[in-house]
């Protein structure tokens, strides 16, 4: 298996977390950016800042969704890590961001 990455993400606005998060995973799950190489099960380290905050939230999942340089349509390349476990309270803070709008029908980057 791969070594763990470190990644950093700044969530501009709550349109961009809304597009980014992924609900539908139990513990959470965010949808990251990148051209960089990654596997499906490689653990990254990722430092993220929500939006209006200034606090980076220190966190860890697993890649469990890739998006490969030159991917067509409107996706962007990246990847998907599902939160760890001990992550719980970053998934509730973006909960409470995006209070209301979980199950609106948004463009998301993942599907």
């Amino acid at each position: 298996m791969a070594t763990q990455k470190a990644l950093s993400l700044t969530v501009p606005d709550v349109p961009t977390l809304l597009s980014a998060y992924m609900p539908f995973l139990d513990r959470g799950g965010m949808f990251i950016p990148t051209r960089g190489l990654y596997e499906l099960g490689q653990t990254v380290y990722l430092l993220l800042t929500l939006p209006g905050e200034s606090e980076r939230l220190s966190l860890s999942g697993e890649v469990i969704w890739v998006s490969p340089d030159g991917v067509t349509g409107r996706r962007m390349p990246g990847i998907g890590i599902h939160f760890n476990a001990q992550d719980y309270m970053v998934r509730d803070r973006i909960e409470t961001l995006l209070a209301g709008q979980l199950d609106k029908a948004a463009p998301s980057f993942t599907l």
